[in-house]
C-alpha cells in the first residue's frame, strides 16, 4: 500500500479499519522511525474535521516524537496542544493521555505542556465528562512531574 492509501484509510468511512491501522502505525512508530518521514503528513491531520481521526493522528504523532530530531513536534506543539480543550471531549481525552509519551520523549516541553494542563477550562465540556477530564490532567501532571525537573 502506498502511503496515500494509508492516509486515504486513516481518513476514510471505514472506522474499524482505520483505527486498527492507526493502532498498527502508533505501534510500529513506537519500535522504529520507519513512520517519521511522514510526520508532516500526520501533523495535517490534526486539523481534521472528523474527531476520529485527529485522535488517530494524535496517537501516531505522540508515538513518532521519539524520533523527532529536526524539532517538528517542538513547532507543532501549540496546535497539539490546543486539542487538549478540542471541542469533543474523547479528543480532548485522546490528547492528554498522549502528553506523558511526548515528555519522555521530550522533557524539554515540559514546561509547556504542564502550564497548558494547568490552564485548561473544562467549563465547555458536559458535566458528565468534566470530572473525566480532570482526572486525565491530574494523573498526566503527576506523571510529568519528575520528567518537569529535567527539562526545566
Amino acid at each position: 500500500m502506498d502511503f496515500h492509501a494509508y492516509i486515504t484509510c486513516l481518513t476514510g468511512k471505514d472506522a474499524k479499519a482505520a483505527y486498527a491501522l492507526a493502532q498498527q502505525i502508533t505501534e510500529e512508530s513506537r519500535a522504529s522511525d520507519a513512520w517519521y518521514s511522514h510526520f508532516d503528513d500526520f501533523a495535517a491531520l490534526l486539523s481534521h474535521k472528523s474527531s476520529l481521526v485527529r485522535n488517530r493522528a494524535i496517537s501516531i504523532l505522540a508515538a513518532n516524537t521519539r524520533w523527532d530530531r529536526e524539532g517538528k513536534f517542538d513547532a507543532l506543539l501549540d496546535e497539539f496542544l490546543s486539542h487538549v480543550t478540542d471541542v469533543k471531549p474523547i479528543t480532548a481525552r485522546q490528547c492528554v493521555v498522549a502528553l506523558p509519551e511526548i515528555a519522555e520523549a521530550k522533557p524539554e516541553l515540559v514546561p509547556r505542556i504542564r502550564t497548558a494542563l494547568e490552564q485548561t477550562g473544562l467549563s465547555g465540556y458536559p458535566d458528565s465528562m468534566q470530572p473525566l477530564i480532570l482526572k486525565d490532567i491530574v494523573a498526566v501532571l503527576k506523571k510529568i512531574s519528575t520528567l518537569g525537573n529535567q527539562g526545566a
